[in-house]
Order: structure tokens, then C-alpha cells, then sequence
């Protein structure tokens, strides 16, 4: 073990640094730890604040596809490359069909997210109408609407939303490689309008887009230095998609991901930190190291947005093979 990842470890267990500004120094002496004593010390945390074999289920729908006017690199709704069709706002009985088929296959969350760089107020009187519907089935709700107004949050609040979510994406000092119609403290800046209108935050990033495992350790400080961190964390792996530029991104090392999964649960103990995109990619093997490493929350279904997702029936059979149970 390196003198880094020696004092990190140290701090991450000692009862004085329970609520830590987490440096990236600090970070990448975790993912520098031996596998074996990562895994243990992810494991340990996660322990302490989740009951290990439970895993929450959301389920995704893409409620606006294609058509987007940001750059996102990684993101075929984007019009400057992508190739999604674009197609309208959906109608809130489709919604409504959707989301209690989610329910049925044991999601408790719904999300809905729409391809735009922002919703403009009279999109909003439609989402807020599909907020209140899927209330009513009993599911949580979470959108996905680009950067907010002034307002917007407050009537997103109103219709009962339970869930923002606005990703990090990535590292601040890696960022303008992937996005450049807009920076990162404008996604800050609709975070902060959301946590002030008293909406729990989802926020995480993509990994393997050709960061560094410093950048990625940057990202997670940045995550885990909010006040307080997310309430749900998302770790996207990318899915390359055809017409962007990450299309011939070299795919990330499967370790290297979990290391990913663990840092996040150790330094983000609170959290729910969820394996989102690239699952369909993953064996059941890796998911398994994942979800022992301190993933506890799926997103659970055949396609997220545009991007595939594991079947619900592929994922029943895995966790009945775990021994995991819904949360």
C-alpha cells in the first residue's frame, strides 16, 4: 500500500473525518488502494448505512427524444451530431402506461427525462401534469430537463417532484473536452435552484469517456464535496453511440470501474449510488463485484433514453442468484 493510500484510508476511517472535504489527492490514494482493501473498506461503509443485500429500482423513460441544441459528446439527442429521431413531448396518458407497467416490474421510482437545454414554462405545464400522474400510482418521481429558469423549480416542487437530476458529467479540468455550448457552473447553478426549492438531488457522471483516473477521482470530490452530497448518484459507464464523437472511445477497464463505484460509496456514504447506463454491457459478474462494492439502486428496464438497458427479467434472475432483494 502507497504512504497515499495509507493517511487516505486512515482519514476515511477515523470518527473525526465523518463528514470530509475530500480533496483529489485524497480520491486517487483511494483508487490507488489494493483492489482486496478497496472492496473491504467500500464494503465496510456501506454496511454502516444501507442494508447490504437491498438494491432500489427507478426506472427511466424518455418523455422528449432528439433534437437537443447542446454539444453533449457522448450523446446521440444531440442536433449537432446525434442521430436519434427527434420526436415530440409525449402525452401524459403514454406516461401514465409506462410508468404502471414500471411499477408492476417492481420499479419504485420513475424518471423522465427530456432532450432540451432547458424546458421552456409551457413545456413545463405538460411535466408537471405527468408529475402529479405518476404520484398518483404510488411511484416516486424524478424528471431530467436540462439547466432551469428562475421559478421552474419551485412549480416542479408544487406538482410534487420528488427528484432533480442534473449530472456532473465529468471532471471540471476535463469538461470542456466533451461539452462546449455550456460549462459546469450552469449546471451548479440549476443544482443550486433545485436544492432550494427543496427537491432531492440526483447527480453523478459518465466514466470512460478518456479521462484520467484523476479526473474521475475529480469528479467524485467534486460530487462528494456538495452540502450535502446527492441523494442519489448516478455512474454512468458510456455506451459509445454511432455519429458522436466518443463513438471510438476505448472502453474502460471493468476494474477500473468498480474502483469507480467504490470510491463513490466511500466517500458519498449517505447516497445512493446507482449503476445507470452501460449495465447492458456488463456480465453478471462485474455487477456483482459492483453492487459489493457499494452499488445499491439499478436503473431497471429494457432502454434508458436512447441507450440499451438490461431486461427486467435478466435482472430478477441475477438478483435472486445474489440473494438481493428490493429496497
Amino acid at each position: 500500500m502507497t504512504a497515499t493510500a495509507t493517511a487516505t484510508a486512515q482519514a476515511a476511517s477515523s470518527p473525526a473525518a465523518s463528514a470530509p472535504r475530500w480533496t483529489t489527492e485524497a480520491l486517487t490514494g483511494l483508487f490507488e488502494l489494493p483492489f482486496n482493501d478497496l472492496m473491504y473498506r467500500a464494503q465496510h461503509v456501506h454496511r454502516q448505512h444501507h442494508d447490504a443485500n437491498a438494491v432500489q429500482r427507478s426506472t427511466l423513460l424518455s418523455i422528449k427524444t432528439g433534437g437537443c441544441s447542446e454539444d453533449c459528446g457522448y450523446c446521440s439527442q444531440s442536433a449537432h451530431h446525434g442521430e436519434a429521431r427527434r420526436e415530440a413531448l409525449l402525452d401524459v396518458g403514454d406516461v401514465v402506461v409506462a410508468a404502471r407497467a414500471a411499477k408492476d416490474k417492481g420499479a419504485t421510482r420513475f424518471c423522465m427525462g427530456a432532450a432540451w437545454r432547458g424546458p421552456k414554462d409551457k413545456d413545463l405545464d405538460r411535466v408537471t401534469a405527468m408529475i402529479g400522474a405518476v404520484k398518483a400510482l404510488g411511484l416516486e418521481t424524478c424528471v431530467t430537463l436540462g439547466m432551469l429558469k428562475d421559478g421552474q423549480a419551485e412549480r416542479l416542487k408544487q406538482a410534487g417532484l420528488d427528484y432533480y437530476n442534473h449530472n456532473l458529467d465529468t471532471a471540471p479540468e476535463f469538461y470542456g473536452q466533451v461539452i462546449k455550448t455550456h460549462s459546469q457552473d450552469e449546471r451548479f447553478d440549476t443544482l443550486d435552484k433545485v436544492r432550494e426549492a427543496g427537491i432531492k438531488v440526483c447527480c453523478g457522471g459518465i466514466v470512460g469517456m478518456g479521462e484520467t483516473r484523476r479526473q474521475r477521482a475529480s469528479l467524485l470530490a467534486e460530487l462528494a464535496n456538495m452540502n450535502p452530497p446527492p441523494d442519489s448518484v448516478p455512474i454512468n459507464e458510456l455506451v459509445p453511440m454511432p455519429g458522436t464523437p466518443l463513438e471510438n472511445a476505448a472502453p474502460l477497464d471493468p476494474f477500473e470501474f468498480v474502483r469507480t463505484i467504490a470510491v463513490a460509496r466511500i466517500t458519498m456514504p449517505g447516497s445512493m449510488v446507482r449503476l445507470s447506463a452501460g449495465r447492458q454491457q456488463m456480465s453478471d459478474e462485474l455487477q456483482a463485484l459492483c453492487f459489493l462494492a457499494g452499488a445499491n439502486s439499478i436503473f431497471y428496464g429494457d432502454k434508458l433514453l436512447t441507450a440499451g438497458n438490461p431486461e427486467a427479467d435478466r435482472d430478477e434472475a441475477l438478483f435472486a442468484r445474489l440473494g438481493l432483494c428490493a429496497a
